[in-house]
């Protein structure tokens, strides 16, 4: 009988999470669905600080015939899964909450929707800071009789993946918090450790983003101060933590 009942409850869970799964597809193709006319100016806007360092007369070029339709569609569904990311967090916390402690959801709920400010704030930091600076060196660096015509897949993969290296790279205060809630390691190691974590940004900076030191360094500097507003927020959950487990123990 007990048998049972355990199926049948995980049964429950499998249901309820196809539910929210698909909830999260329908949000996504939703978003996407409202986007679609716009994708050409979605594009036009994302290749502006390009653009607006290239010379005067050159443009942007298609070496592919499907290019000028596929690139902005991709565009444009990525937007949408961005744009759905709130959404989706909160279908995740619906799923997962129930089965959480009462200390935990203090601790996860902040977490999963600062984790998503933190990534929207890792892009806008890569497109209004990185991109007109990193654009600039590139089209200044170019060698004489060299016309510039950047390719709008190219570019496109270019971009995504610099939105992708510096919004992770934004997470960390995220990650630290977590390390330290489960005891992986505490704040004040974290804080010994500073010149090892100085060395490991810029060979981060060097993986993640284009081989050029400007970019390099325009993420590898955010990492390092995101490291230390994560060991300040650590702090403040491993005190908050202690002081809980006081009160249990009274």
């Amino acid at each position: 009988m007990t048998t049972a009942n355990q199926s049948y409850t995980l049964f429950d869970h499998l249901l309820e999470l196809r539910g929210r799964l698909l909830r999260i597809v329908l949000s996504v193709i939703i978003i996407f669905c409202s986007l679609i006319a716009f994708a050409q100016d979605i594009y036009q806007y994302l290749a502006q600080p390009l653009l607006a360092t290239m010379p005067v007369g050159s443009q942007m070029i298609a070496t592919d015939v499907a290019s000028p339709f596929f690139a902005p569609f991709k565009l444009t569904l990525v937007l949408s899964f961005f744009l759905a990311m709130p959404f989706i967090l909160y279908q995740i916390w619906g799923f997962v909450a129930p089965g959480l402690y009462k200390k935990e959801k203090r601790l996860i709920a902040p977490l999963m929707f600062g984790s998503t400010a933190l990534f929207y704030s890792g892009i806008a930091f890569a497109y209004y800071g990185v991109f007109p600076i990193v654009f600039a060196f590139f089209s200044s660096v170019a060698p004489e009789g060299v016309t510039i015509a950047t390719d709008i897949s190219s570019y496109l993969d270019f971009v995504l993946k610099l939105f992708f290296a510096f919004g992770a790279a934004f997470e960390i205060p995220v990650a630290i918090v977590l390390m330290c809630w489960t005891g992986i390691t505490t704040p004040e190691s974290l804080r010994t450790k500073r010149p090892y974590v100085v060395v490991g940004a810029f060979v981060l900076g060097m993986l993640l983003t284009p081989p050029d030191i400007i970019s390099q360094t325009l993420l590898a500097i955010p990492m390092l101060l995101l490291f230390e507003l994560g060991i300040i927020v650590a702090s403040f959950y491993a005190r908050n933590g202690s002081s809980d487990v006081e009160t249990n123990d009274e």
